[in-house]
């Protein structure tokens, strides 16, 4: 013990020394801190000691995270920093050296190099960790766009807020923010395709014939008339197919490397979680068991659309809620009007003509993106 305490402070009294960013990249026991959090040599204790000291272990530390090509993000802005500040410090070196010219230019040539290797390797690092982030899983979408040859809509999601997306079939998306949808203008041919980068809620409208699937980057969901939610991000680990009606069918994507030729069927309140790091299928049985699942459940997922003698004002509030949208009826109109209906295997269009034809011959909806209006002269 006491011979570890000798050796431990010995090596602290000698990084005392270290002056430039290369003397902690060459120390192993640096490289373990930061790569591995393994702190045997006490670096978070010998750095918090001096200020400057800790200011010139952070730019270390950048250079070193970005060369590994760390899991977690590095923002560009602390790279141009650490970029900026160690180039100024090596040149301030050059300039107090006072030492004679060959060994002042062998000196800047080895700082140079040093550099420049540095400066590769981090903006390499830097390049490949932001690639692989956020292109791994968008490649894959935009390798499956590229192969359609039906002339595809792409759909985007700028804003903070969902948008409702009308098929052509009938089938209704609720696309979240941060996510894209392509799709045909019309569906032809024996199968309904469409292609998701993101998360959205899938309404799909019954057609035995044509099975609809949804290419989700890594995986693919088969459904014949059905609701589901499938969340695929490029920049998370996973990727999760969850069930509220009907059954679905799962598969890898044959474009992944080594797929698992495996074939999952989901019924109601079940769920399948996509593992990215081993390519491997989790089925979860019950979604009320899954701490994740249940905090990322949104209002059309727990909702009802059974409604029994309700007024129809309520109704429209329920729609409202369920899929984020404002609709605007004349309320004087239908102030009296209850209706007694089953909305829950329908996407949002066919809700909205179930509705209107329940009131009566007069009614009609009008849809323009997330904002819908009822032109109605009252019920039956």
């Amino acid at each position: 013990m006491v011979l570890y305490i000798i050796v431990t402070h010995f090596l602290m009294q000698h990084r005392n020394n270290y002056s430039e960013i290369e003397h902690f990249l060459a120390d192993e026991s640096f490289r373990l801190w930061v790569c591995f959090k393994d702190d045997k040599q006490h670096w978070e204790e010998w750095t918090l000691e001096n200020s400057s000291r800790a200011k010139l272990v952070e730019e270390a530390r950048l250079w070193l995270l970005a060369m590994k090509v760390p899991n977690d993000d590095l923002a560009a802005d602390d790279i141009q920093h650490a970029l900026e500040a160690t180039w100024g410090k090596i040149e301030r070196a050059e300039e107090d050296k006072k030492e004679k010219p060959v060994f002042r230019l062998l000196r800047k040539r080895w700082f140079n190099g040093v550099a420049a290797v540095l400066i590769i390797s981090l903006l390499s690092g830097w390049l490949y960790n932001q690639t692989n982030s956020d292109n791994d899983s968008a490649l894959t979408y935009s390798e499956l766009i590229n192969e359609n040859e039906e002339g595809l809509v792409e759909q985007t999601n700028n804003s903070d807020k969902p948008q409702i997306i009308t098929l052509s079939d009938g089938s209704s998306v609720l696309l979240q923010p941060n996510s894209k949808l392509s799709y045909p203008k019309i569906f032809v041919g024996n199968e309904r395709k469409v292609y998701l980068s993101g998360e959205g809620f899938f309404e799909i409208s019954k057609d035995p014939k044509k099975p609809f699937f949804v290419f989700a980057n890594e995986i693919v969901t088969k459904v014949v008339g059905t609701s589901f939610k499938i969340k695929a991000y490029a920049n998370q680990p996973n990727v999760e197919v969850v069930v509220r009606t009907g059954k679905v069918k799962v598969r890898s994507n044959e474009l992944i490397s080594n797929p698992k030729d495996e074939l999952i069927v989901l019924l109601p309140n079940q769920a399948l979680r996509f593992v990215r790091k081993n390519l491997s299928f989790n089925k979860i049985t019950d979604i009320t068991q899954d701490e994740s699942l249940i905090n990322s459940t949104s209002n059309i997922e727990q909702l009802g659309f059974e409604f029994t003698d309700i007024p129809v004002a309520q109704i429209f509030k329920t729609i409202e809620q369920a899929y984020l949208v404002k609709i605007d009826f004349p309320q004087s109109k239908l102030k009296d009007c209850y209706l007694t209906t089953s909305l829950t295997d329908q996407p949002l269009p066919e809700k909205l003509k179930i509705i209107c034809k329940s009131l009566g011959n007069n009614t009609s909806y009008e849809m323009n993106g997330n904002q819908i209006s009822i032109i109605s002269d009252g019920c039956n």
